[in-house]
């Protein structure tokens, strides 16, 4: 690779890096991943991008996109092949004050952004955690703390400024490219490199947000209502519920987006009803706060998810379900809710395919050698579909249904017909 090495960089005014070079270890993994890549690149500019990109094509290693590097299956690094890390490209700049016009770097991380918007009382839906960062969560989604009243991360997009696997800068939007722009808007990385995102962001305020306990034996009450609230309750309330199993308490974890305290009340206080509660630290706190450092396993930790969407008729066999196995191993389980401005948004107007999901069930496992709990997701199967593209560990699930796989698989065919852009959940140009 030295000489196609020493051509790159009469082009690439990044950071090369290289085995044996000083920087190279923490480049070399993700924060879920490990892995020994030939070369990580870090570009400072999209030029930077466009030679980043024709070299990978032109060696015929593997090539990793990075951004916040929080994919599950390990997508922003691999072994012997090429990393293009976009962590310098992560300015955040409001572009138009009055329509709340925000350009983000293609490397910029959630946390970043609320910082960069909070002088401003803006924010965009997003997800819950810090350090993930905005190309992966956008383009497969985004569900976080404000979706049941703003929508998905993706539905706040407004353009995109992408690399293609020709090297060429296009920009997607509604009336440029509109297919491409269809496309990253739940179809992942498949097309080319985001280098700037534009959204539009909203006025926000300080927020209640908190995690309501109950004890473990109340567990299938809490939940059922917990749903049942959930799915007449004001837009401004979303909510996770959180089961460990065994002794361990049943967690609501709620935010109100707002700071007016009687509708808060009126909006948590239904929850705090459904049992004996045991803590309750609901406060009312900066938007930005309620987005968490995301952990780092330790070397030799593997962290293992599986996701699921629950349809309205689907909920109370499925939460049932929840609370009456006892898989092993024992999983953490989270239930989020759904619903309010995502469902408004058309089936296929996104690639995002679970628009009217109320709910996605969501399990985590972690250790040397995790083990899924596939007996409790055997008898899930009838009551679920998905799975969410954000929350993937293997890349075997299913994720579309056929009509909208085609169509993406139409604008593969378009823009990375060679399949250069693979590390991800991949669409196949060829159906």
């Amino acid at each position: 690779m030295t000489s196609p090495l020493s051509t790159l960089r009469r082009d690439f005014g990044g950071d090369v890096i290289e085995p044996g070079s000083a920087e190279y270890e923490p480049a070399a993994r993700t924060v879920l991943a490990w892995g020994r890549p030939a070369v990580v690149l870090r570009p400072g500019t999209v030029r930077d991008v466009q030679a980043a990109v024709r070299f990978a094509a032109g060696t015929g290693l593997p090539l990793s996109v990075r951004g916040g590097g929080h994919s599950f299956p390990g997508f922003g690094t691999n072994d012997g092949g090429v990393v293009i890390d976009l962590g310098r490209l992560a300015t955040v700049e409001i572009v138009d004050e009055t329509a709340h016009r925000v350009r983000i770097g293609g490397g910029a991380t959630w946390g970043q952004v609320v910082d960069a918007l909070a002088p401003h009382a803006l924010a965009i839906s997003s997800g819950d955690t810090r350090s993930v960062g905005v190309g992966g969560l956008t383009l497969g989604g985004g569900i976080g703390w404000k979706v049941r009243k703003y929508g998905l991360a993706l539905d706040s997009l407004v353009a995109a400024q992408v690399v293609t696997a020709a090297g060429e800068v296009v920009r997607a939007s509604a009336t440029q490219n509109p297919e491409l722009f269809w496309a990253i808007r739940g179809g992942g990385g498949n097309f080319g490199i985001v280098t700037a995102f534009e959204f539009t962001a909203h006025p926000t305020t300080a927020v209640f947000h908190g995690r309501i306990t109950f004890p473990a034996a109340e567990a299938a009450a809490v939940l059922q209502g917990w749903a049942d609230h959930l799915r007449t309750a004001p837009e401004e309330l979303t909510s996770v519920a959180e089961l460990m199993g065994g002794p361990a308490p049943i967690g609501i974890t709620v935010v109100f987006d707002g700071d007016d305290p009687r509708g808060a009340a009126e909006a948590i206080d239904p929850l705090r009803r459904l049992g004996t509660v045991l803590d309750d630290d609901v406060t009312l706190k900066p938007y930005a706060d309620t987005l968490v450092e995301g952990p780092v396993p330790p070397p030799g930790i593997r962290l293992v998810t599986r996701s699921g969407f629950v349809a309205k008729e689907s909920v109370t066999p499925a939460l049932r379900i929840l609370t009456e196995s006892e898989p092993e191993p024992e999983p953490f389980i989270a239930v989020r809710s759904l619903g309010g401005a995502v469902s408004r948004v058309p089936s296929g107007a996104t690639a995002y395919p679970h628009r009217q999901a109320e709910l996605m069930i969501v399990t985590s496992v972690a250790g040397p050698a995790p083990v899924l709990p596939q007996a409790l997701w055997d008898r899930l199967e009838p009551h679920v579909t998905g799975p969410y593209a954000n929350f993937l560990t293997s890349t075997e699930d299913e994720i579309y249904p056929p009509e909208v796989y085609e169509r993406l698989a139409a604008v593969k065919r378009h823009y990375d017909p060679g399949n250069l852009f693979a590390r991800n959940h991949n669409i196949r140009s060829v159906v």
